[in-house]
């Protein structure tokens, strides 16, 4: 597979993931949550809060989609080795520990006010747990990547 294909199907990944990101987030979270405060009324003060928290864990994750989109411009380049590269992908690691680390705190929050069901907050568990492998992923693949680019920089020069 050559680099611009390998490229745009990267490209229709990213899009992919934004879209159905989009509608978890707008369409799906809220039509469960007024479903759910429609069927219990006593959690409809849970509504906006958690709307709210979550419509902010997902500001980190259309970040790291944007990097992501970057990244794979250099590839279509033929320039996947790169110091640019490198450093998005650690900044795809901290968005992701930052991402990990408030809905941790967000949901053990909620869990004191007595506004989270504790399987939530397991399922929030979850979450934080992908998000800690993709933290440790990215922060690899930097690593690596910043290797290859320094190997491919050294090769350039000697002739």
């Amino acid at each position: 597979m050559d680099q611009t294909r390998l490229s745009k199907w990267l490209k229709a990944v990213i899009i992919g993931t934004g879209i159905c990101g989009s509608v978890i987030y707008f369409f799906v979270c809220p039509y469960f949550g007024c479903s759910m405060t429609g069927t219990y009324p006593e959690f409809s003060s849970w509504y906006w809060p958690g709307l709210i928290f979550l419509w902010a864990t997902a500001i980190p994750c259309y970040t790291v989609l944007v990097y992501g989109w970057k990244i794979v411009d250099e590839i279509s380049k033929d320039n996947s080795f790169c110091v640019k590269n490198a450093r998005r992908l650690k900044v795809i690691s901290i968005l992701a520990a930052a991402d990990s680390t408030f809905v941790f705190i967000g949901n053990i929050v909620f869990l004191l006010l007595n506004m989270n069901h504790p399987g939530v907050f397991l399922l929030a568990l979850l979450v934080v747990f992908a998000g800690i492998v993709i933290t440790v992923v990215s922060a690899a693949l930097s690593h690596l990547v910043l290797k290859a680019a320094k190997l491919r920089e050294e090769n350039e020069l000697t002739i």
